[in-house]
């Protein structure tokens, strides 16, 4: 398939893309009224009308009409969650503004707001696996050169290889260098095909839909010197750049003006997804408080009774971006250690109160925590913060232990849950909580704080090493 004919097919892939997600939220909608016995109603239509036009906007502005042919099939229904969220953000906001949530049916919108995005989802779930399995027989695929024989163009390769659903087929790789300057890798479709002046005649002659520019950061004047001459055919061109010699963090692409950057060291929580993050810890906080406001009231005064000292303890923490912070927390020790030189707690330690080894072995001394959830300085799942001179002691031990700092410091966290807790009786320790705090900045997802936040309550790891 040719360059123009798939652009063209695109363009109509999306355009019905557009129409579909329509007829899912009407569907959708009137679904809810069947099963819930409700009349559709003129006010229903209103609201559908404005929940379509909200969804539109939004997906927009999220990125959902797009190629998703190279992405997984997890980051488009995330797309598609984050729209919607938005969407009902915007329907609410007219209702109220407009004096007319009171007209709508409490469960038929609830009703609504559940079945949009399962509608959403499950649909376009089915085309993707559809077109997945027309890719993997033939159907629908692009010719695909790579130029320059690096470890990079292996990389590539291998990724084509194992995702078949892709429609991708690689035709050679292309390189000028000599055989013994060339990178060595074997296997189907990886053989080398011809110097640059090869690929550049099949590119003219249409016979090449994508090609993948796998060369050296260094090589700038020969790249530079290919976009030159691949700009005079009608193929596809992406520049794989080898970043993986650094240790990147949420990478991601972006411009200064119409300079383009790519971030190494980056947080996932900015914009949608910030606002998503920020509306799960407020609206899972403000029930978790709930909950617990009675339990925190009687700790408090178990904590009082049982031992000398105040109820709260305070220690400075580093926050997000390293701004400093103040923990709360119920005191469980005889002391109340914030100075530069702080003892971990550590098996049978004797400054640990009685009531304080419950406290601390079931983690309801950090219920306070919950408090400052609520006003922004803490998250409920991310990174432990550390006391401010154990930060001091591991930043100039563990490379890359301040971008634990990216994102708000949570209650509870991947390397908690993984057991990666308590004392660090040696640097290995510290580092493997490490390793697990930048795998959550790194992956990090809605469903995934959710997992977390179960294997707090009901994991068998969580309480290993908490003394």
């Amino acid at each position: 398939m040719k360059k123009g004919r798939m652009r063209a097919y695109e363009e109509v892939v999306h355009a019905l893309q557009r129409v579909a997600d329509i007829l899912c939220l009407v569907a959708a909608h009137a679904l809810v009224c069947l099963i819930s016995g409700q009349p559709w109603r003129r006010e229903m239509s209103h609201a559908t009308m404005v929940g379509i036009v909200a969804f539109s906007v939004c997906a927009e502005f999220c990125g959902l009409y797009r190629p998703w042919r190279q992405d997984r099939m997890l980051s488009e229904l995330r797309t598609v969650l984050a729209s919607w969220c938005l969407t009902i953000g915007a329907i609410v906001l007219i209702a109220f503004a407009t004096k007319t949530s009171a007209d709508y049916s409490r469960v038929v919108s609830f009703g609504w707001f559940l079945a949009g995005p399962f509608v959403l989802c499950t649909w376009r779930a089915t085309l993707r696996l559809l077109l997945n399995a027309l890719r993997a027989n033939g159907a629908n695929s692009r010719t695909v050169a790579i130029l320059g024989a690096t470890e990079s163009a292996e990389r590539l390769c291998a990724e084509i290889a194992e995702r078949p659903w892709l429609g991708l087929n690689v035709k050679g790789v292309y390189d000028d260098r000599g055989e013994h300057r060339r990178h060595r890798f074997d296997g189907p479709g990886r053989m080398w095909k011809g110097t640059e002046a090869d690929l550049i005649r099949a590119c003219r002659g249409n016979e090449i839909d994508v090609v993948y520019i796998a060369l050296p950061l260094c090589a700038e004047k020969r790249i530079a010197h290919l976009l030159r001459a691949l700009a005079d055919t009608t193929a596809t061109v992406y520049l794989v750049a080898d970043f993986m010699t650094y240790d990147l963090l949420h990478a991601r692409w972006g411009a200064v003006g119409s300079a383009p950057v790519v971030s190494i060291y980056d947080t996932p929580f900015q914009g949608v997804f910030g606002a998503l993050k920020r509306l799960e810890d407020i609206l899972i906080g403000s029930f978790i408080l709930l909950v617990i406001a009675i339990p925190l009231m009687i700790i408090a005064a178990a904590v009082k009774l049982t031992s000398r000292g105040p109820i709260f303890f305070r220690q400075r923490r580093y926050g997000l971006n390293g701004r400093e912070i103040r923990v709360l927390k119920f005191r469980t020790m005889t002391v109340c250690e914030d100075g530069p030189d702080i003892k971990q707690a550590t098996k049978n330690d004797v400054r640990v109160t009685p009531l304080g080894r419950i406290l601390r072995r079931t983690s309801l001394d950090e219920l306070p925590q919950f408090l400052q959830v609520i006003t922004g300085e803490m998250s409920i799942v991310g990174p432990r913060p550390h006391a401010v001179s154990h930060n001091e002691t591991y930043r100039g031990l563990i490379r890359g232990y301040m971008l634990r700092h990216k994102v708000k410091p949570g209650i509870t966290g991947w390397a908690q849950v993984n057991g990666w807790r308590g004392e660090t009786p040696d640097v290995s320790w510290m580092e493997k909580r490490v390793q697990h705090d930048l795998e959550y900045i790194e992956k990090w997802s809605l469903l995934w704080d959710l997992k977390i936040i179960f294997l707090t309550i009901a994991g068998r790891k969580k309480a290993r090493n908490a003394y």
